[in-house]
Formats: C-alpha cells, structure tokens, sequence
C-alpha cells in the first residue's frame, strides 16, 4: 500500500457519518456507507463549499451546503445543479480496522 495513507480507524466513522482528513495539502472527506468507506475531495466544483458539512442523502449523495448542488459520494460525479463537474474521488483500502487513502499526485 505504497501510493496509500492511513488518515483514521474505522470505529473513528461510524456508518451514516463522514470525517475530513487532509493529506498532502488536499481536503478529502472520507464517507462510511453502510461499513463501505469512500472518500471524495471535499469540494463542491460549483463554488467550492465544504462537501464534509453537507447533508448525506439517500443513494450515496451529499448535498452541498451552499447551493444544493448534489454529489455521488462513491465516485465524484455531479449529479444537480448548479455543479457540473465532478469533484475528484480516491480509492479507500480497510486494512485491521485501519482506513488508507490514495495519495493524491
């Protein structure tokens, strides 16, 4: 697990929760979903507000807290208005209740 870093344990997010770690400079916000750990940067591509602090809906969505604008927690993808790009994603490895991130480059 070179290209990864550990940034919590998994009993640090519990299911439904998220937690905002910051590897090499960058903002990510790491997602439990149902025991599933996602992590996307934490960015809305609309004007930049803190997906951490938005509401996670049904589906694996978060919704920006500024505008509304709706992400995919499992890749990124923008899904509403006013966002149309998607913010970036990295991939999450578990490891003896450890959780890595992708080291982004």
């Amino acid at each position: 697990m070179e290209d990864f870093v550990r940034v919590a344990a998994t009993e640090d997010i519990p299911p439904g929760e998220r937690l905002l770690v910051e590897v090499e400079g960058i903002r990510i916000a790491v997602f439990n979903l149902d025991g599933d750990y996602y992590a996307i940067e934490d960015m809305c591509t609309h004007d930049g507000g803190p997906l951490v602090e938005g509401e996670i809906l049904e589906g694996g969505q978060v919704q920006c807290p500024r505008h509304g604008a709706r992400f995919d927690i499992r890749t990124g993808e923008a899904l509403t208005m006013p966002a149309f790009e998607p913010t970036l994603s990295y991939a999450v490895q578990v490891e003896n209740g450890d959780i890595y991130v992708e080291q982004p480059f």
